[in-house]
């Protein structure tokens, strides 16, 4: 149950006897021109959406990139709150830290956690419009999925029904999102491979006892390469406990004839050919043959190009900030 105070609109901070001159002070924060929160409140993606809307012309809704955040997925990073307006109000909706799309009739919005929000497949057909980046609208779909907000087969579907703007790039996109994906990174990864022209690498692989019972998940592998590839991220090293547990892991792999390679954010963002061909030759070491020499144009758009650092930084909406 959502227990946050709500925002105030300046016309209703004065029906309640506040004077413009405490919204101005210490005791009150602006969100947006005309909409205030009690100084001390968290300043969440949730209530900065509710204080968007609550200035929208009838009809608006969350939308895009705060959707996105909304229901728990994935989005690029942004420092404005996103929603869409009815055509002949979107001039009214121009506000500092706000982005207003105009509203396609062809999309839906419904009722989610107390406000009008785009759907899921909605969302992900509004970023194929917007976003430009290919990896990233993958991160999108896996992570709408994750949050067991639609299926792979569901955006394969909206996405071949869409005639609109992005849709070839929703379309590739969709038939690369996959069930099961547990991280950003492990997106990012697995289109690092996949976009090389390489085999797509199974996820969640799970190595079970000799009675059954659940050992070990492999995030991503080549089961009949004994070959494992695994995002080590910074949260890993700085916990003690995971850091020990995951040595001991890849031991044990090893020890069962399993290869583990080891990438991270250095790696993978300031070295991605090299992390590619380290990549190539466990591969090949494995037995893997008729592997491409080079990567084809799309990857190098994709990955060679000084943007996609920002990401690196923690350049993405949370979803727990939403809360």
């Amino acid at each position: 149950m959502d227990t946050s105070v709500r925002p105030l609109t300046r016309a209703e901070a004065l029906r309640r006897g506040y004077t413009d001159k405490q919204l101005w002070g210490p005791r009150f924060q602006r969100l947006f021109q005309g909409v205030y929160l009690p100084a001390g409140e968290p300043v969440t993606i949730l209530q900065r959406a509710r204080a968007a809307l609550m200035i929208a012309p009838d009809g608006s809704y969350a939308s895009h990139h705060t959707a996105a955040a909304l229901w728990g997925a994935v989005a690029p990073e942004t420092l404005e709150t996103h929603i869409s307006v009815p055509e002949p109000d979107l001039t009214r909706s121009v506000r500092r830290g706000l982005a207003a799309h105009r509203a396609d009739p062809r999309f839906r919005a419904v009722s989610h956690r107390g406000l009008p929000v785009a759907t899921p497949a909605t969302v992900f057909l509004q970023m194929a419009m917007v976003a430009p980046d290919l990896v990233e609208l993958v991160v999108l779909g896996d992570s709408l999925v994750k949050a067991g907000r639609t299926t792979p087969d569901e955006l394969v579907e909206v996405a071949k029904a869409w005639d609109g703007k992005g849709a070839r790039r929703a379309r590739r996109a969709a038939g690369l999102v996959r069930s099961g994906v547990d991280s950003a990174m492990e997106s990012r990864l697995r289109m690092l491979i996949v976009l090389a022209g390489y085999p797509e690498p199974v996820v969640n692989v799970i190595i079970r006892r000799e009675n059954g019972d659940w050992r070990v998940r492999l995030d991503l592998s080549y089961p009949h390469l004994k070959l494992i590839l695994e995002y080590d991220g910074w949260q890993h090293r700085l916990d003690r406990n995971q850091w020990s547990s995951d040595l001991k892991r890849r031991e044990w792999l090893e020890s069962q004839g399993w290869r583990v390679v080891v990438i991270n954010s250095d790696a993978f963002y300031g070295e991605p050919v090299e992390t590619l061909m380290r990549i190539r030759e466990a591969m090949v070491d494995r037995g893997q043959r008729r592997l491409p020499l080079r990567p084809p144009a799309v990857w190098v758009r994709q990955f060679v190009k000084p943007v996609r650092t920002k990401v690196a930084t923690g350049g993405v909406i949370d979803p727990a900030s939403a809360t």
